[in-house]
């Protein structure tokens, strides 16, 4: 997928969710996607330990840019487009995974639930001091997001795979912008506009109750 192999930069993923809303806050998925593919060259830089979360959200992408180029493509433009498209013609398996298990609904309520994961852990690093242990920030942050959709055992694996997180200076230093005051500043920046996606995106799902879409 094009766009993964560039060196990660938190500038580009600020401009890209700083554009996501539109004036009327509808969610804008080329800026959405684009976001977060920033965000996974940001997982990527950091080694394999995240690869369980980044492969999955890679796959997700690619669904989405599929439907983004597919011939209903206008129907996907925007979260809200894409929900009024998939609800209104059925395309949505409210019940139970079964003849949609890629619908645009589905697949970006999994990058939602990931966004609210990052989201957490990155201002979890922008608020804790230099000592902080970045395995307890990311556990905490897991636990209070995607840790509820995940089995036991899935939960226990990620849990053991967190302790060998590098520690808080390698992560500022992976964000590329500057000094570690540069980068808390920039995250400081950054989160607003990720957080107002995630709760615009929540408020829709909530609205149509695709919250729990199996």
């Amino acid at each position: 997928m094009d766009g993964l192999e560039a060196e990660f930069n938190l500038k580009v993923v600020l401009v890209s969710f700083q554009q996501c809303l539109s004036e009327e806050e509808e969610v804008l998925l080329d800026h959405y996607i684009a976001g977060w593919k920033g965000l996974v060259r940001f997982l990527n830089s950091l080694g394999t330990i995240f690869s369980f979360i980044s492969k999955d959200v890679v796959s997700k992408l690619q669904i989405m840019e599929r439907l983004r180029s597919s011939p209903q493509h206008e129907h996907y433009m925007s979260l809200q487009s894409m929900v009024a498209y998939d609800v209104g013609n059925k395309l949505v398996d409210l019940d139970r995974r079964s003849r949609h298990p890629t619908s645009g609904c589905r697949t970006l309520l999994r990058l939602h639930r990931a966004l609210r994961w990052l989201q957490l852990f990155l201002e979890g690093l922008r608020t804790s001091p230099e000592d902080a242990r970045t395995s307890a920030l990311c556990t905490d942050s897991y636990n209070a997001s995607l840790a509820t959709y995940h089995p036991w055992i899935v939960r226990q694996a990620v849990t053991v795979a967190f302790c060998t997180l590098p520690t808080h200076k390698i992560f500022l230093e992976a964000m590329n912008v500057g000094s570690p005051e540069q980068d808390v500043e920039m995250l400081g920046e950054a989160l607003p506009f990720i957080e107002r996606v995630y709760e615009v995106s929540q408020k829709v799902y909530a609205e149509h109750s695709l919250l729990d879409l199996p």
